[in-house]
């Protein structure tokens, strides 16, 4: 009997609210509008009735674009997170709040202040999804567009994130007197000014404000190249990846990071590893397939295929029928526009052709089939029961704390996870059945932030 690393692990759910890209149903009837507050009310506290560790919204500094056109096909609006998050602490009370928030294109001294404000209001369920950007799109909106070289994202976030980390500590334990009969409301000496000057920062500010009961937001990150993964290893708290539709890269990028955990001098269980992913669940066998197509057909349309497509083939297909074959021609050799998209990121396009056009001819398949086949990363169908077995396989064996979910369908995707899903999964005992605390930190088991230890 194969040995089972992790006996008592349980599953950590999070719901990634998205508002981009074609994975959300927008054209469904029953979806919700992605930036009517009504949609973020009912997600977030489905997922706090489901015991959800986390809320996590993606954000943009910009619409999307493809060949600096807005990307039509994709969800529109996009509204601030930390004051998205904000107005939704009000109105939940367990569920951490994450905002991702780029550290090439704000300022430390600034943001800091945000997110221990949403960490206050919230009562220290704040997040922060530390990332970086090069794209020269973004930076157009702050006249600096493509300034930061790939290779220095990371230096400069690693400026960042300690600053932060300095001006959160600013404030002692003891700051705020105990009495209303003290004489000042301050302790004297308990508030330290922040003074920094390095490659990418001058900053000299006395902070505003003291910790949360969880000391500091918790500190998300989702690289997953080398530079990534360092960074994650040396700073971060909850590492998200894309490896969440197949269990053996999961365990071996799980591995890695535990690995490089160690070489870093932390403890290899320091970091949460939530792998994206999507779930679609049926009530019997018989209809998971077709749900499963049913949700795949919906999420890429002739539309999106055709945009997919037009990523690789560096040029615009929207004259093609996407049910017909893939364009006769070769792929653009040239380089493109960096608004295209990241289909071809990196990679031969004439390669890429000649494997989708390999792949259509074996199994007689559209320019929409191959769209489908080859840029879904699709995560797990099944029945209640199936999926909780998965799960559970999954954390109890190392591939991962849990999973970080992206709905199909909003404000209602969640609705089957929490209501057949959760109760299958905590009768095997491999998922809460009760928040662990009432901080981000305590739902997620994690030690003290790194520099309060």
């Amino acid at each position: 009997m194969t040995e089972v690393p992790f006996p008592d692990a349980r599953v950590h759910f999070g719901v990634f609210f998205q508002g981009v890209n074609h994975s959300t149903v927008w054209s469904d009837p029953s979806s919700g509008s992605q930036i009517d507050f009504e949609t973020f009310r009912r997600v977030a506290t489905t997922a706090e009735r489901g015991l959800f560790d986390a809320f996590f919204l993606g954000e943009g500094l910009r619409l999307r674009e493809q060949d600096g056109q807005l990307l039509d096909t994709d969800i529109a609006g996009r509204p601030d997170a930390i004051a998205q998050l904000a107005a939704l602490a009000g109105i939940t009370d367990r569920i951490g709040l994450v905002a991702t928030q780029n550290t090439t294109y704000n300022e430390p001294a600034d943001l800091a202040r945000r997110l221990s404000g949403l960490d206050l209001l919230s009562e220290g369920r704040a997040g922060w999804n530390v990332v970086t950007t090069d794209n020269a799109w973004t930076g157009e909106n702050f006249r600096r567009g493509g300034f930061l070289d790939h290779a220095h994202r990371y230096e400069r976030a690693t400026e960042f994130l300690t600053i932060a980390r300095e001006i959160w500590d600013s404030w002692s334990d003891k700051a705020i007197a105990p009495s209303r009969r003290s004489s000042s409301w301050l302790t004297p000496g308990a508030v330290q000014a922040v003074e920094r000057d390095t490659e990418h920062f001058q900053v000299a500010i006395t902070p505003t404000l003291p910790r949360s009961p969880q000391g500091h937001p918790v500190i998300f990150q989702a690289g997953v190249s080398p530079q990534g993964r360092d960074f994650a290893a040396g700073h971060a708290e909850v590492i998200f990846s894309p490896f969440g539709t197949n269990f053996d890269p999961a365990r071996e990028f799980a591995d890695d990071i535990r690995a490089r955990l160690v070489a870093a001098g932390r403890p290899a269980d320091d970091i949460r590893i939530l792998p994206g992913t999507q779930i679609v669940l049926a009530e019997r066998e018989s209809e998971v397939e077709e749900k499963k197509r049913w949700v795949l057909e919906q999420q890429i349309t002739g539309a999106t295929a055709l945009s997919l497509v037009g990523q690789v083939w560096g040029k615009d297909l929207s004259h093609l029928d996407p049910d017909g074959p893939l364009p006769a021609e070769d792929p653009e050799q040239s380089v493109i526009s960096g608004t295209r998209g990241s289909q071809r990121d990196g990679q031969d396009p004439v390669a890429i052709a000649g494997q989708w056009r390999a792949l259509a001819e074996s199994r007689g398949l559209s320019l929409r089939q191959v769209a489908i086949e080859t840029t879904a990363r699709f995560g797990f169908a099944g029945t209640p029961g199936q999926v909780a077995d998965e799960l559970t396989h999954w954390v109890r064996h190392g591939a991962s704390h849990g999973f970080n979910i992206t709905p199909y369908l909003v404000p209602t995707g969640l609705d089957d996870i929490v209501d057949w899903l959760v109760p299958e999964l905590q009768e095997r005992g491999s998922y809460p059945t009760a928040y662990a605390g009432t901080t981000l930190r305590e739902h997620l088991g994690l030690r003290p932030p790194l520099t309060r230890r």
